[in-house]
C-alpha cells in the first residue's frame, strides 16, 4: 500500500541547538504563525504544545529522534534530482559569501528562487512537479559564481537550472513518453525504461508470496555495463555518510526510550539501515506498529513512494511526535468501532477484511519533522504501507493536531479568506465556520485510520498491479471511505459529531476544493500531476457528472454549476444523494484495488484527474490573486535547546520557537549535510 499520508488542503477552507538570541519568540508577544512568504509559498511555524508536561527521559528521547531526523535532509535531495545537492550547496554559497549590492532587484528574484529550491527539497516545484525557474537572469547568475571565485562545475548548473526544456518535470506523468526516461527523479540511472524496470522487479516478485518484500524501496537501479544492478541504501552503500549520522542519534535515542518494546525496534531500525535487508524492513516494521504503550513515536526511513512515476522507489522521511491524550478520544472511539465500519461498508463483501486488526489511531503532536515531512507537512499519516503487515498486525493511524492548529491559525492572521470569496451563501459559510475544523480533522482521522485500513487484495493480486495509478486511487479510496461515513449517523451516537448536519461542511469543502479552488496551485495550461490533487478531482468529478439530473432523474443536480456577477460556484443541492455518490464510487475504487484492474484505474484517473477546464481554471487563479494568498504552506521546526548545569548534566531541553526561515535553511546546510 504505497504514500498513505493525508496532505493538507491549504488552499481550501478555514484553513540542533542554536543560540537563544538568534530567532526567538518573545514570551511578551502574540505567537505569530506566518515567518515568511515568497512566490507561491507561505512560511509557518508551529508549536509543540504539552512539552512542558513530558519527562525529562521523554524530552531526551525526543531530541535525539529529532537530530536523527535532519541528518537524511540530503539524502531527499539527492533523490528528487541527480544535481540537487550541487545545485542547493552553491545557492549556500552564494548567500553566505556574495560581497556585492543585495538591495537591487536582481539580488532579490535570486534570494526567491533560493528560498524555493530550499523549501522543495530540489530545483523542482514540491507539488506541481515542474521545474522552477529562476526569475534573476543567466547572467545574473553567472555574475554571483564569479564574485564567489566558484569551482568550474558550478557553471555548468546553469544550463540545468535555466533551460526549460533540460529536466522540466520531477516527475512525468503523461503518455506520449517513456514515464521513467521522462522524469527528473534520481530512483533510475541513465537510459533506464518503465519496461526494462518493470520486467526487472517481475523477475524478483512471487505472486503466490503472502508477505511480499517492497522490492526497490531503498535502491536506486542503474545500468553497469548494460545489466540492472540496483544501488542499495546502505551503510557502506549509497547514502552510507547520512544513513551513518542518522544510525548514530537513533543509538542515543534508545538510551531514553520508554520501554523495550521501542529499543528493540529501534535495533531493528538501526540493522535495516546498515544491511538494507528488506526482511529486517518488515520485521521492524512489524515490531514498530504492535508497540502502542509509549507516549513518543516517530518514523524515519525510505517509505512513501509518490515520487516515484511507476509507485515503487520510496523517498527518505521523518516524523518525531508524542500523543495529545486528551484530544484521543476521538480518535479511539473511531478505532474500537473499526470492525463496523469495515462491515458496513458499500463495497462488495469479498473485498472486506472479515477481521481487522490491530487499528490504532491517535492525535499527536510533531515536534520535529524532517526529509520528505519538511517543510511542507502531511497532517495525518497511516502505516505500514504492506499490505500483509496491515492485515495480519494492523497499523498506525495518527492525526497532527499541532500541525492543523497552526494552519488554522496563520489563516486567522489573513483579513481575507476563500471561504468568503468562493461560498455561494451565508448557509454555506455558517457551516463551514460553525463545523468546518472538526469535521475536517475527522475526515483526517476516518481517512487514515480506516480509509486506507480497509479492504483486501484477493489472493495473487500484487500491492504494485496499478502502477502509476496506485497513489492517486489508494489516496481516493481512503478519502472515498472517510466522506462516505463522515455522514454516518454512527458517528453522532458516538458522541464525535455534534448533530446530523455537521458533515455538510466537509462535504461543502471537498467538492468545492476538488473540482475548483485546488486549481489555484496549478500554473494555467498545466495539467493536474499530484496524486492528493487528482484524488480529489477525480472524486468531486465523477460525482458531479454522475449527479446530473439528466444521469438521476432528480429534478436538480446533486451538485450544481451555477454563476452570479460573472463568478461560478458549486452548491451541492442533495446532500445524502451526494453521500449514495461516494458510496458508489467507494464501492468501484475497491473493486479496482482489491481485484488489480489497471484498465479501470487508468481509465478513472485520466478521464477525472488530470484535465483541468481552462475557464474555470483562468478565473479561479484570478479571484485568487485578489485575495493576496499563498496556496501552498510549509514550516520551519522549532529547535530543541538543551540546557546543563555547571557539572555538564542535561538538566532539562527547551524549545525555541525559530522565526527565520533563511537562518534555519542555512543552519540545515551546514549541521547537516553529509553527501
Amino acid at each position: 500500500m504505497n504514500f498513505l499520508k493525508t496532505m493538507l488542503c491549504v488552499c481550501g477552507f478555514g484553513l540542533v541547538a542554536t543560540s537563544c538570541s538568534q530567532g526567538t519568540q518573545s514570551k511578551e508577544e502574540p505567537f505569530k504563525y506566518t515567518v515568511d512568504e515568497f512566490a507561491d509559498i507561505q512560511v509557518l511555524r508551529y508549536r509543540i504544545p504539552g512539552w512542558d508536561s513530558l519527562t525529562l527521559q521523554q524530552k531526551a528521547y525526543i531530541y535525539h529522534l529529532s537530530e536523527a531526523g535532519k541528518c537524511g535532509r540530503d539524502i531527499l535531495f539527492s533523490q528528487n534530482f541527480k544535481y540537487n545537492l550541487g545545485i542547493r550547496k552553491t545557492l549556500e554559497r552564494i548567500i553566505e559569501n556574495y560581497n556585492g549590492d543585495r538591495e537591487c532587484e536582481q539580488w532579490q528574484k535570486f534570494m526567491v528562487y533560493a528560498k524555493r529550491v530550499f523549501f522543495s527539497n530540489g530545483i523542482h516545484h514540491h507539488y506541481a512537479e515542474d521545474k522552477i525557474m529562476p526569475e534573476c537572469t543567466q547572467e545574473y547568475f553567472a555574475s554571483l559564481l564569479d564574485n564567489i571565485k566558484a569551482e568550474k562545475g558550478c557553471y555548468d548548473y546553469i544550463p540545468v537550472m535555466f533551460d526549460p526544456e533540460l529536466y522540466p518535470q520531477r516527475k512525468y506523468t503523461g503518455s506520449d513518453k517513456d514515464i521513467v526516461e521522462a522524469s527528473a527523479v534520481n530512483f533510475y540511472g541513465e537510459g533506464i525504461t518503465k519496461d526494462e524496470v518493470n520486467k526487472f522487479y517481475a523477475a524478483m516478485e512471487d505472486p503466490k508470496d503472502p508477505r511480499p518484500y517492497a522490492y526497490g524501496i531503498n535502491t536506486r537501479l542503474v545500468k553497469e555495463n548494460g545489466k540492472l544492478v540496483e544501488e542499495v541504501y546502505k551503510v557502506g552503500g549509497r547514502f552510507s555518510n547520512s544513513i551513518n549520522a542518522i544510525i548514530i542519534h537513533l543509538e542515543k535515542a534508545a538510551e531514553y526510550a520508554e520501554n523495550q518494546a521501542q529499543k528493540d525496534y529501534i535495533a531493528l531500525l538501526i540493522e535495516y539501515y546498515k544491511t538494507g535487508d528488506l526482511k529486517t524492513w518488515d520485521d521492524y516494521n512489524v515490531a514498530w506498529v504492535q508497540e502502542n504503550q509509549g507516549q513518543v513515536d516517530f518514523i524515519n526511513g525510505f517509505i512513501e513512494d509518490y515520487n516515484d512515476p511507476l509507485g515503487r522507489k520510496a523517498t527518505w522521511e521523518s516524523s518525531v511526535n508524542f500523543k495529545d491524550i486528551a484530544a484521543s478520544r476521538r480518535t479511539q472511539l473511531i478505532s474500537d468501532n473499526a470492525q463496523w465500519f469495515e462491515d458496513n461498508s458499500p463495497v462488495d463483501g469479498k473485498f472486506k477484511k472479515k477481521e481487522v486488526k490491530g487499528v490504532t489511531a491517535k492525535v499527536i503532536n510533531v515536534a520535529c519533522i524532517g526529509g520528505d515531512c519538511f517543510p511542507a507537512t502531511p497532517i495525518g499519516i497511516n502505516l505500514p504501507n504492506s499490505n500483509w503487515i496491515r492485515k495480519e498486525y494492523g497499523s498506525k493511524s495518527v492525526t497532527i493536531a499541532n500541525i492543523t492548529d497552526a494552519y488554522n491559525f496563520a489563516a486567522e492572521e489573513s483579513p481575507k479568506s476563500m471561504t468568503n470569496e468562493f461560498s455561494w451563501d451565508d448557509e454555506e459559510k455558517r457551516l463551514v465556520k460553525e463545523y468546518g475544523n472538526l469535521t475536517g480533522n475527522l475526515h483526517t482521522d476516518l481517512h487514515e485510520c480506516l480509509g486506507h485500513g480497509s479492504g483486501q487484495l484477493l489472493p495473487g493480486v500484487s500491492a504494485t498491479a496499478l502502477g502509476e495509478y496506485n497513489s492517486t486511487l489508494e489516496e481516493a479510496r481512503a478519502d472515498l471511505f472517510g466522506l462516505y461515513y463522515v455522514a454516518d449517523q454512527k458517528l453522532v451516537e458516538l458522541g464525535i459529531l455534534p448533530n446530523e448536519e455537521a458533515y455538510k461542511a466537509e462535504y461543502i469543502n471537498f467538492i468545492k476544493n476538488g473540482i475548483f479552488t485546488q486549481f489555484v496551485r496549478i500554473e494555467l495550461g498545466k495539467t493536474n500531476t499530484e496524486a492528493h490533487m487528482q484524488d480529489r478531482k477525480l472524486i468531486a468529478e465523477w460525482c458531479y457528472e454522475n449527479g446530473l439530473k439528466e444521469k438521476t432523474g432528480a429534478e436538480k443536480d446533486v451538485i450544481e454549476k451555477v454563476t452570479r456577477d460573472g463568478k461560478t460556484y458549486f452548491v451541492i443541492n442533495d446532500f445524502q444523494a451526494l453521500r449514495g455518490l461516494f458510496g458508489k464510487l467507494l464501492a468501484e475504487v475497491q473493486r479496482i484495488k482489491s481485484e488489480g484492474d489497471y484498465k479501470a484505474g487508468k481509465e478513472l484517473v485520466e478521464k477525472y484527474a488530470v484535465h483541468i477546464n481552462p475557464e474555470l481554471h483562468k478565473e479561479v487563479k484570478e479571484r485568487y490573486a485578489s485575495l493576496e494568498l499563498k496556496p501552498y504552506k510549509g514550516f520551519i521546526n522549532p529547535t530543541i535547546v538543551p540546557v546543563t548545569n555547571k557539572q555538564g548534566e542535561v538538566v532539562e531541553y527547551e524549545v525555541v520557537y525559530n522565526d527565520n526561515y533563511l537562518e534555519q535553511m542555512m543552519e540545515y546546510g551546514k549541521k547537516y549535510s553529509f553527501e
